[in-house]
């Protein structure tokens, strides 16, 4: 019987130790904090377009801000950083990735926004540079976070100001999630540039790309997210959300993408037909932009002409 005891414990603490293990390289916030902007991704598609990431980055980052903070529903301090191009303009609340930099991954989309008169609330996703949370949650507590960021912005700058979610990736996807939360009302359009449809599915994707047993992980994936992250990665995805919002969506991708497949916006897009899809051929994650930057922002200018009733 001590044998036999002896042998659980054993079990339930190598079991607890690799939920742990899977908890730290999926969803532990990084321990760096400060926006290394310039520390950009690796790999082929990203190489040729350095140069001028790192111009529109410098760019951007020279660009005065005002440092701006909320609280989570969940307790957590959360900061962003509010750019005014005019009084009384419209507003974007633009959304950075896993692991991202709001100015690296809005150096683009930034600068679209700014040069179009809005407004932009730049955020520091949960867990990330100087917003607190003990996990980085794939969207399932940032669509939260982003609820409340569109209540702040509701509350100062009043309703008759437009707002529009922008978000790249994980911000993307948290975007479309936060779509049918009771936003308010003058939320009038989100832009979701490679989203992808689920945070499970993402999470099995990744894996499977690192050779990794996905169907016998994938319940430790879930026991450790809720044991040691505090929330459901079940609880909500980008597919089930965007068949419930009324909000205009566009969706933008590259069609080359080796990180979130291009098929999961087509799936998006299918489940509500209303949702305006905008493949880029040839283009890799998040380089839709530096593919083919006026046709980007053509896409999106009309996009929003359209959103807004051709104003």
């Amino acid at each position: 019987m001590l044998l036999f005891i002896s042998i659980l414990v054993f079990l339930l603490l190598v079991s607890l130790l690799f939920m742990y293990w899977i908890y730290f390289l999926a969803f532990r916030p990084p321990k760096k904090r400060i926006d290394d902007y310039l520390d950009l991704p690796k790999g082929e598609q990203y190489r040729k377009y350095d140069e001028e990431t790192i111009r529109l980055c410098r760019a951007f980052a020279a660009i005065p801000y005002e440092s701006v903070c909320i609280t989570s529903v969940d307790g957590y301090k959360l900061y962003a950083r509010y750019y005014e191009i005019r009084k009384g303009a419209d507003l974007q609340i633009e959304c950075h990735g896993y692991h991202g930099s709001p100015i690296r991954d809005f150096c683009g989309g930034n600068r679209i926004a700014r040069e179009s008169g809005y407004n932009t609330l730049v955020i520091e996703q949960r867990g990330m540079l100087r917003s607190g949370g003990k996990a980085i949650t794939f969207g399932i507590m940032e669509r939260w976070d982003i609820r409340s960021w569109c209540h702040y912005a509701y509350e100062r700058f009043g309703k008759d100001i437009r707002i529009v979610l922008s978000g790249i990736s994980m911000g993307a996807s948290a975007v479309l999630m936060a779509s049918p939360l009771g936003l308010p009302d003058n939320v009038s359009a989100i832009i979701a540039d490679c989203p992808y449809s689920s945070p499970l599915k993402i999470i099995r994707k990744v894996g499977s790309d690192m050779r990794l047993p996905v169907r016998i992980l994938t319940p430790f994936v879930i026991l450790s997210a809720r044991m040691f992250g505090g929330f459901d990665i079940r609880e909500s995805t980008p597919l089930a959300s965007v068949a419930k919002t009324d909000i205009p969506i566009l969706l933008i991708h590259g069609e080359a993408d080796l990180f979130v497949p291009y098929e999961m916006s087509k799936e998006l897009k299918k489940s509500n037909p209303r949702i305006r899809l905008e493949g880029f051929p040839g283009a890799g994650h998040g380089l839709s932009y530096m593919l083919d930057t006026p046709r980007y922002e053509r896409i999106v200018q009309e996009f929003l002409s359209d959103a807004f009733g051709g104003i």
